[in-house]
């Protein structure tokens, strides 16, 4: 007689291979949101850095300020 699983057993057996790949797309997910919400942080708080420095005329820290905005935009695309 063949050595069969039973349907409890080979569910079990798909059960476990699908939960590791189901973990794994979350934490992936997670990662995005994680990733996209502190760029966002980054990204606004930039606009109001750069806003404060038109603000009080200081042209060294706007330039300053305005080269890490760009390279925070282009390293996002």
């Amino acid at each position: 007689m063949e050595n069969r699983k039973s349907y409890a057993a080979q569910k079990n057996s798909h059960s476990d291979f699908n939960n590791a790949d189901t973990n794994y797309v979350f934490d992936v997910y997670i990662q995005m949101i994680i990733d996209e919400a502190l760029y966002n942080y980054k990204k606004d708080l930039l606009l109001k850095q750069i806003n404060d420095a038109l603000d009080a005329r200081d042209r060294t820290q706007f330039y300053l300020l305005t080269e890490q905005y760009k390279r925070l935009i282009e390293n996002q695309t």
